[in-house]
């Protein structure tokens, strides 16, 4: 009884349990249906999400076009290359999915890849030896990859290699105007590991427009079956991608080309310090050109040994081209006779004041006319001006009403200010002819604008419109803004005449500064180097910042420039090689050529517009000879690539005009390598582009090794090693190897003398 009495108090109490259990689970179920919920997740999105699949549409990022729509900057299709070395991808499946034998996949990669075969079979076998490692990469071997190379690859159908599509950001004139267009570079969020990367702007017109350049991404999303198909009714949603907008520069790509190639010429005959060179229109405010040394190549931005664009960034003492201003601020205040004399050489304003020379020495050339002070660059005429005839106060006037006390307001990033250093008698004094006091190349040509454009001061400016590719609508165009007039009409027209008088006449300290065809009013600096180490300037010949800023035609200018050189390499074999030969010889050759390319009327002398800049005619299907004899005529600097008798090709579009220092390629319908020794990049990019050639550059500067010899038969797709050095790095080169040589010639001598 007892036993049973047992039992049945057991059974009720599973039932009991039973019991509620079973309502538990059913009022689980209950809610569930109610709230369609579990743990606070909606079992509806979550099915949405099981089914749904999704991914990103990418924007295409804007492009970088110069004033005439050369193309600057584009996002290249590269490819990312990666292994498979987990087998588990291979279960059940035909043919395997991962990589089966290292050693082939090595041995057929690395002819490819231009790859070392050991450092592919080292990375391949770690990862096999990895239990955990699902798939490996190849760091930058495997990456940038191009479409032709990936094709390659895959008709080799090797197992477990695979490809990952990412566009990279290009340049194809390498290093052109680099402080300008900046670059940018593919970047993932710090804080999200699983985020996509994205291509960010990391410096120049990249790193300002970043926003509008690149664009929003779009993404497609469908429902799916367990097999990855899609329903019938997907309920697939699509949002277009918006493409980045495209930026137009004012940077003329011929006159760009032009100062790039002199810069290279006077970096490798002079090894300066820095250079700094910009070309504007002072009528508009738009730069032309403008480039720095040292500077680098956008595509591998690597050993970068200045990333600032000393242009806008870089305030110095910049000497006497200040006098410009003071003279302008003098004759405007109503104070100004230029027939007045004074006596020259030394200007001091008391004995506890360090007095003022003239820069022969403090010689002078005795008693001389405010005039010819200014075109001899007198300091002490810029002295007494400031400090006698029209009073310190207001020259400080007129330097703020110049703007040399704030930002040109550029539409670049990275502009730094100079300083008016005013507090004491002699700083005031210094200020006058361009010491003590600093401020920006930009800031000055800012300034001359209302010098050479009666009066009105504009604002400098490199972004021409922002354009929308998908529509061609011009979302914005840049206009020419007036900032100030310092000046009047009367007082710019005056200040010219001194100008030109500072390099036609028989006292300029600017007389190298002349062109052929047009007549040049212009002003030289020579600064001082402040001493790092000690109070004082550097001392020395080359010691100095050499630098001119002119502008042509003098009488109503239509191109104004500003070229600084800081401790070039000067040559004393024949005495003493002025501070400014390099900076004509970059002045010169650029405004000369530039007006006659943008078909400027000269004001003196004959044209040789026909020279200076060429256009091209029709060439192609003609006879190599008879083209040879044409461009020659006309003046062209050609290169023939082949040994053949027709032409098939030519590297600028027929009506295209060029200058003399552009190098154009001539293909014949038999290409053979041409000798690229001594090439820049931007031509050697050329010759890749006229015959589909992979090419893979290694440094930057003028090519010194080419991996294709000459006079070997050239096919279209052919990979093209070349390594590029600078003119400073083959200076420095030599200097190593003369070294070198003379520690071989030692050593062999005390051999001998130990042999004896």
């Amino acid at each position: 009884m007892n036993k049973n009495r047992t039992t049945h108090a057991m059974a009720g109490v599973l039932m009991v349990v039973f019991i509620m259990a079973f309502l538990i689970v059913t009022g689980r179920f209950l809610y569930i249906q109610a709230s369609g919920e579990v743990d606070g997740v909606s079992l509806d999105e979550w099915a949405k999400k099981v089914r749904t699949t999704a991914y990103t549409l990418d924007a295409e990022r804007g492009k970088i076009y110069d004033k005439n729509g050369m193309m600057l900057a584009y996002d290249m299709p590269t490819f990312r290359m990666y292994a498979i070395v987990d087998e588990a991808y291979s279960e059940n499946l035909e043919e395997p999915q991962h990589v089966v034998d290292p050693v082939e996949t090595a041995d057929k990669l690395a002819p490819l890849l231009n790859a070392d075969r050991d450092y592919l079979l080292e990375r391949l076998n770690n990862g096999l030896s990895n239990e955990k490692a699902k798939q490996i990469e190849f760091g930058t071997i495997g990456k940038g990859i191009s479409i032709q190379t990936k094709e390659e690859i895959d008709a080799l159908k090797l197992p477990g290699i695979n490809f990952v599509r990412e566009n990279i950001r290009y340049y194809p004139n390498g290093m052109f105007a680099s402080h300008i267009i900046g670059f940018a570079r593919e970047t993932n969020p710090e804080d999200d590991e699983e985020a996509e990367a994205e291509i960010e702007g990391v410096a120049g017109i990249e790193r300002e427009m970043n926003e509008l350049l690149k664009g929003k991404n779009g993404f497609i999303s469908y429902q799916r079956d367990i097999y990855n198909k899609k329903l019938l009714k997907p309920n697939e949603i699509i949002q277009l991608p918006d493409n980045g907008d495209d930026v137009y520069l004012t940077i003329d790509q011929k006159i760009q080309t032009l100062l790039e190639d002199v810069l290279s010429q006077v970096d490798e005959k002079y090894a300066p310090e820095r250079m700094t060179a910009i070309v504007m229109n002072p009528k508009t405010g738009e730069i032309i050109a403008m480039s720095n040394r040292p500077s680098y190549n956008p595509n591998n931005p690597a050993n970068v040994k200045n990333w600032y664009n000393d242009a806008i960034s870089t305030p110095f003492e910049p000497g006497s081209t200040i006098k410009m201003f003071t003279w302008a601020a003098a004759i405007e205040s109503g104070v100004y006779k230029g027939s007045d004399s004074y006596k020259s050489g030394q200007y001091q304003i008391s004995n506890n004041i360090t007095p003022v020379k003239d820069f022969n020495g403090g010689k002078g050339w005795g008693v001389i006319s405010y005039d010819e002070g200014f075109a001899r660059s007198s300091n002490v005429a810029a002295s007494k001006l400031v400090w006698e005839i029209m009073g310190p106060e207001t020259f400080l006037e007129y330097l703020k009403a110049f703007d040399f006390d704030k930002p040109s307001g550029i539409d670049l990033p990275g502009e730094v200010t100079g300083q008016i250093l005013y507090n004491w008698p002699l700083e005031k004094i210094t200020t006058s002819f361009g010491q003590g006091s600093t401020a920006t190349p930009i800031q000055i040509m800012k300034a001359a604008t209302a010098i050479a454009n009666d009066g009105k001061m504009v604002q400098p400016y490199v972004i021409d419109k922002i354009v929308d590719p998908d529509t061609g609508t011009i979302i914005e165009n840049h206009e020419t803004t007036v900032v100030g007039e310092p000046i009047s009409k009367e007082t710019a027209q005056q200040v010219r005449e001194l100008l030109v008088s500072a390099v036609q006449s028989e006292h300029a300290t600017g007389s190298r500064f002349h062109l052929d065809d047009y007549s040049v009013g212009g002003k030289t600096g020579t600064a001082q180097i402040p001493n790092p180490d000690q109070p004082g300037y550097l001392t020395g010949n080359e010691n100095y910042v050499f630098s001119f800023l002119g502008m042509a035609p003098a009488d109503d200018p239509e191109l104004m420039m500003y070229v600084s050189v800081k401790q070039p390499t000067l040559e004393f074999e024949s005495g003493v090689e002025p501070g400014s030969a390099p900076v004509s010889f970059i002045f010169n050759n650029v405004m000369e050529n530039a007006l006659h390319y943008l078909n400027i009327d000269p004001d003196r002398g004959e044209s040789t517009n026909d020279v200076k800049a060429s256009e091209i005619p029709n060439v192609v299907g003609k006879s190599v000879s008879s083209v040879k004899e044409t461009l020659t005529k006309i003046g062209v600097n050609y290169t023939v690539v082949g040994s053949g008798n027709k032409v098939v090709g030519i590297s600028v579009e027929e009506g295209t005009k060029v200058l003399p220092n552009e190098r154009v390629l001539i293909l014949t319908d038999h290409p053979t390598m041409p000798d690229i020794l001594g090439w820049s990049l931007r031509d050697v990019l050329k010759l890749s582009e006229m015959m589909e050639l992979e090419t893979e550059p290694l440094g930057n500067g003028f090519v010194i090794t080419q991996s294709i010899e000459p006079g070997s038969d050239l096919s279209k797709g052919a990979y093209l090693g070349v390594e590029l050095k600078t003119p400073k790095e083959l200076k420095e080169m030599e200097v190593k190897g003369d070294e070198s040589s003379e520690a071989e010639e030692t050593e062999a001598e005390e051999s001998a003398d130990s042999f004896e």
